[in-house]
C-alpha cells in the first residue's frame, strides 16, 4: 500500500476576489470571480497582455489593496478582518515586494536602503543583518554605494535584499527584471531560484516574459481579469542554464505544448 503523501500548507488563499475601479461614470473590473491557492514554498509567475489584472492580483496577494468582493486568507487570517495598522504589520513581517522601478532613495547608500524595512520594526542589530542581506545578493563591495554607482542589476539585488532581510516568508515581484539587461535579469533569477530552493521561501512574480516564467515551478494566466490557464512547468529553466536565443522558438508555443503540464488538482 502506498503511503499517503503529506498536503502542502497553503499560505495565500484566494476565494471568488473581484476588483472594481470606478472612473467617474465608468466601472472597470480588473478581477472576475478570482479563486487561487499558493501553497508554502511553491515558486509561481503570473502572466498576461497589458491589462489582464496581473498587477492588481498582485497588489491584493500583498495586502496592498483590497478586492471588491471575495474573501481572501492569508496564512489562514482573513485579511478583510485586519485594520490598517495590522495589515502594515503583517506586510512588514511576512511579505517581502520587489518591483520593477528599484524604488530606491537616490542619496541613500545600499546598506541603509536595506535597513529601512528593520528601522520601521524596530529591529535590533540592524547594520550587521543588512550586510548579510546584501552579500547574499553578491554586493559585499557595494554597501556604502549610491544607486547611481550602481548598474540596473545591482539596483535590483539592493531592492531584493531590502525585501528579504526582515526574512519573510513569502516574496511577491512585479515584473522585476523588466528594466534589465538579460545578463542582470538571469542574475536575479538565480537569486529568486536560490531563495526558493536552499531557503523555502514563497515566490509570486508578475512577467510578461515567457522566458522568465519557464524558471518558476507554475505560471498562471490571466486574460480580462480571469484566471484562463493554471499549470506547472515540466522542466523549470536553472538560471543560467540555457541560453534565451535557443529558447524562443520553443517559447512561443511553450505556454500550450509538452513544455508544461496542466495541474489536475485545481479547479476541481
Amino acid at each position: 500500500m502506498l503511503a499517503k503523501q503529506p498536503q502542502r500548507e497553503v499560505v495565500l488563499d484566494l476565494r471568488n476576489i473581484t476588483k472594481t475601479y470606478s472612473t467617474g461614470t465608468l466601472d472597470v473590473q480588473a478581477l472576475r470571480s478570482v479563486s487561487l491557492s499558493i501553497h508554502r514554498g511553491e515558486f509561481v509567475s503570473i502572466m498576461g497582455p497589458s491589462g489582464s489584472g496581473k498587477s492588481t492580483l498582485l497588489h491584493i496577494l500583498g495586502a496592498l489593496d483590497q478586492p471588491t468582493s471575495g474573501e481572501y486568507y492569508l496564512d489562514g487570517v482573513d485579511v478583510a478582518k485586519l485594520n490598517a495598522r495590522q495589515l502594515a504589520a503583517v506586510r512588514n513581517r511576512k511579505i517581502g515586494f520587489v518591483f520593477q522601478s528599484f524604488n530606491l532613495l537616490k542619496r541613500t547608500s545600499a546598506v541603509r536602503q536595506v535597513e529601512l524595512p528593520l528601522i520601521y520594526a524596530r529591529v535590533r542589530n540592524r547594520l550587521s543583518q543588512a550586510r548579510s542581506a546584501l552579500e547574499s545578493v553578491g554586493l559585499r563591495a557595494r554597501l556604502h554605494h549610491l544607486p547611481s554607482e550602481l548598474s540596473g542589476g545591482q539596483q535590483q539585488r539592493v531592492a531584493i535584499a531590502r525585501a528579504v532581510v526582515s526574512a519573510p516568508a513569502i516574496i511577491l515581484a512585479d515584473e522585476p527584471t523588466g528594466n534589465l539587461d538579460s545578463s542582470s535579469g538571469i542574475e536575479v533569477l538565480k537569486i529568486f531560484q536560490e531563495m526558493n530552493r536552499e531557503k523555502g521561501m514563497t515566490l509570486i512574480i508578475v512577467t510578461h516574459d515567457p522566458f522568465v516564467a519557464r524558471h518558476t515551478d507554475r505560471i498562471i494566466m490571466l486574460r480580462d481579469g480571469n484566471i484562463v490557464a493554471d499549470q506547472a512547468v515540466r522542466n523549470p529553466i536553472q538560471a543560467g542554464s540555457v541560453e534565451r536565443t535557443s529558447e524562443l522558438s520553443q517559447l512561443d508555443d511553450g505556454i500550450t505544448e509538452p513544455s508544461f503540464v496542466k495541474r489536475q488538482e485545481l479547479n476541481e
